[in-house]
């Protein structure tokens, strides 16, 4: 079960799950954004977290300040997901240290804006590389380990984007559509060995990325004018979703696909 605490800081108003104690939870591109929210949220839930990125720099900073704050500090891994082989080590790795696997938050992807015209092949699969192929590849590295304890949660990360749907960024749209269809098969093919895999599709969130690339007054207008709340979200707003998905309190959910985006879609 799931409680709740009434204490005076932000985090004691929100669900605490008891599940979640020691899981091992993997989470790819955690160095910022909504994925460093989705390590710290599972921070504090006294899970045991790796994160895989290829920013260092920053990677480090996340482990520093959790570490500041008294909170076990996740490991972090080095790991460029476009490889496939890079994938697989880092896996091995996290097994060798830990012994099992039991989340997997896929949220590494990159959204760089880009047009039709300019969309080479060497471009289109770059793209997939980052936003698909590797997803794919990630989960099929932990189902062994999952399969072992008769247990376990995936949790993709997709986009409203290919639901609005979004332009100036085709070849990203693609992939997040794909990855529905994916999680969906996935479901149906691990059900069997109580593997749970949804989907959590945000909106607009305001990552540090959006704040310093595309968030302009203009841009913040569209948002607030088609999302039925009248704010912007942010990524602990998606976290939280994330952590129910990994917890046991949904332990009968799989196959499905979590909107988070302030009712624009």
């Amino acid at each position: 079960m799931s409680g709740y605490v009434t204490g005076q800081t932000a985090e004691s108003l929100f669900a605490v799950y008891p599940s979640l104690r020691d899981r091992v939870v993997v989470v790819t591109g955690g160095a910022s954004g909504i994925g460093e929210s989705v390590v710290e949220h599972f921070a504090r839930q006294a899970s045991r977290v790796i994160f895989l990125d290829i920013e260092d720099e920053a990677a480090g900073k996340v482990v520093e300040r959790l570490r500041a704050e008294g909170l076990s500090a996740p490991v972090f891994l080095h790991c460029d997901l476009a490889d496939i082989d890079a994938i697989n080590a880092a896996v091995a790795e996290v097994g060798r240290r830990f012994q099992r696997i039991d989340v997997l938050v896929n949220n590494a992807g990159n959204d760089t804006r880009h047009t039709v015209a300019d969309v080479t092949p060497e471009y289109w699969d770059r793209c997939m590389a980052v936003n698909l192929k590797q997803q794919f590849f990630m989960a099929r590295a932990v189902i062994p380990f999952m399969k072992r304890e008769h247990r376990g949660a995936i949790i993709n990360m997709s986009s409203i984007a290919w639901m609005i749907p979004s332009t100036g960024l085709p070849v990203y749209v693609t992939a997040k559509a794909a990855v529905v269809g994916m999680t969906r098969t996935l479901a149906h093919e691990l059900g069997a060995e109580n593997i749970r895999v949804n989907c959590v599709l945000p909106g607009a969130i305001l990552t540090e990325r959006q704040k310093k690339l595309w968030l302009t007054e203009e841009y913040k207008t569209e948002v607030l004018g088609r999302q039925a709340l009248k704010r912007l979200l942010l990524p602990e707003e998606v976290a939280r979703l994330v952590l129910f998905l990994a917890a046991d309190d949904s332990s009968g959910v799989t196959n499905q696909s979590y909107i988070v985006d302030g009712g624009w879609v």
